[in-house]
């Protein structure tokens, strides 16, 4: 099957969350499994070209954009690890400059910006010759993919046996556009935009519901968030529109890259380890904490470590965090290791933590790869109190790494993490259900209360790293997916 990828982040070379990861591992895993897959990215200023060895082609093609043309040039690299082509669409004026999507607030043009990176993918796969069984677009940024594909490319030879499956990441951001400036940059024109449109809502532009619905198949990112979303809750605004389309939508869980996260094969941690070696893991929490300044004998105490790789906002549960970890931390119940960043009002938050107890909340403010994976192979747990959480991955890295989860029961994190029980020895990890203090509190506490007691503490760090919630996984079932999406067109 030749199946054609577009998304606005693909790790390792344009990463803003796990929407990027999710991008880079499932193409390799289609790889893997006999399929053909291509993968297309805008390129961003910051992109290092000489690292990941991308080069420029020949390839320079004509967009349409209204009623004119506009250029883009294809530049090439591949994922790593793996064969698949991955094609770097340049347009100076729309990403030669810092960053992915212009944070906090997001760029002003936006809308022209994913606009062009999306029409010129159909343009740039003319170019290339490469005719796609699917079209798999990812979120917001890229699902007017679908609205060209069933219209202005319906009977294109390159596209007209072609299906269309849009991936929603986060409902939270649902794209959201000036009608005057977007239709008239599609292509669509003002005649296209009424009330009850496949384009509208409340008035304006709404890409994600524009991707829905012209959508063959519609995916989210784990099966109990594509329940959720169908109530006022988690919709967004969105739910009596994803309800009308209930039959074509399917939870697929996202699956990690196991070459990526693993702590047998992991270069950037330590010292590597299994769940027959798991005395190792003990020294990467040693020299993490000597790196963070704690002399070796303190390091080396046997009190729990408390992990936490996240983006500092109200989604993610950081609230709670504030209400609970100082308790935690006076009574040296835990030490507390975090990376991240994100809202300012938090960032403080940590900086404080980090004043009052400068050996037991160890603050990195930011963001950076090898860390995360240092922070996930030495801590003894990993807390995701997220408010809700389409999947999550950073609790699968950390089943992997026998790094126990201590998750709220939302989205993903509810697929992946079962509550553990020490009568019958199963599960891997502790959930909470309200979104509270003193639910959040328990959860922490009955982990705690397991940490170092035998037989329990080697059984469920066995039990966590034994999960499979591997990238093949996941690719096989899209495969399944896509095979349903192209039937749904005959």
């Amino acid at each position: 099957m030749n199946i054609l990828l577009l998304s606005a982040e693909v790790t390792p070379f344009a990463k803003a969350g796990g929407l990027g990861d999710v991008a880079a591992s499932l193409p390799k895993a289609w790889e893997e499994l006999g399929h053909t897959p291509i993968v297309f990215v805008p390129k961003y200023g910051h992109i290092d070209t000489r690292k990941y060895e991308i080069v420029p082609t020949d390839v320079i093609f004509s967009v349409p954009m209204g009623t004119w043309q506009e250029y883009g040039r294809l530049w090439r690299g591949t994922l790593p690890n793996s064969t698949v082509p991955v094609y770097f669409i340049q347009n100076q004026d729309y990403f030669d400059r810092d960053g992915i999507y212009g944070n906090p607030d997001g760029f002003t043009d936006n809308d022209r910006r994913f606009l062009f990176f999306t029409r010129a993918v159909f343009e740039a796969a003319k170019a290339l010759q490469f005719k796609p069984d699917v079209i798999h677009a990812h979120d917001n940024h890229t699902a007017f993919a679908m609205a060209f594909l069933k219209a202005q490319y319906r009977f294109d030879p390159y596209f007209h046996q072609t299906a269309g499956v849009f991936t929603i990441h986060n409902m939270a951001y649902q794209g959201l556009y000036d009608p005057k400036r977007t239709m008239e940059f599609t292509g669509f024109g003002m005649k296209s935009f009424y009330k009850g449109s496949w384009f509208e809502q409340h008035g304006i532009v709404n890409s994600m519901r524009t991707g829905i619905m012209f959508a063959d198949k519609i995916t989210t990112v784990s099966p109990t968030y594509a329940q959720e979303i169908r109530w006022a809750k988690f919709g967004e605004g969105l739910q009596n529109t994803l309800n009308e389309r209930s039959g074509d939508l399917i939870g697929v869980l996202n699956g990690v890259d196991y070459t990526e996260w693993d702590p047998e094969l992991d270069s950037t941690i330590y010292t590597n380890y299994t769940k027959e070696t798991l005395e190792l893991k003990e020294v990467n929490k040693t020299r993490f904490l000597m790196d963070c300044g704690l002399p070796e004998r303190e390091a080396k105490q046997t009190i729990p470590l408390v992990g936490m790789v996240t983006r500092l906002t109200d989604q993610k549960g950081i609230e709670l965090l504030e209400q609970t970890i100082e308790n935690f931390l006076s009574y040296g119940m835990m030490r507390f290791c975090i990376i991240g960043s994100g809202e300012r009002k938090y960032e403080d938050f940590l900086r404080y933590l980090a004043r009052k107890f400068p050996r037991r909340a160890l603050i990195q403010i930011g963001y950076n790869t090898n860390q995360s994976h240092k922070i996930i192979a030495a801590s003894d747990f990993l807390v995701v109190p997220s408010r809700f959480e389409p999947c999550g991955l950073t609790q699968m890295y950390a089943l992997k790494y026998g790094t126990i989860p201590i998750v709220r029961s939302t989205g993903g994190l509810a697929d992946t993490v079962q509550e553990f029980n020490p009568n019958d020895m199963t599960g891997n990890g502790f959930l909470f259900s309200a979104f509270q203090r003193r639910d959040f509190s328990a959860a922490i506490r009955r982990a705690l209360s397991v940490y170092g007691v035998q037989p329990y503490w080697n059984t469920i760090r066995t039990s966590a790293m034994e999960n499979d919630y591997s990238a093949l996984r996941s690719g096989k079932r899209y495969i399944e997916v896509f095979t349903w999406a192209r039937e749904a067109m005959r």
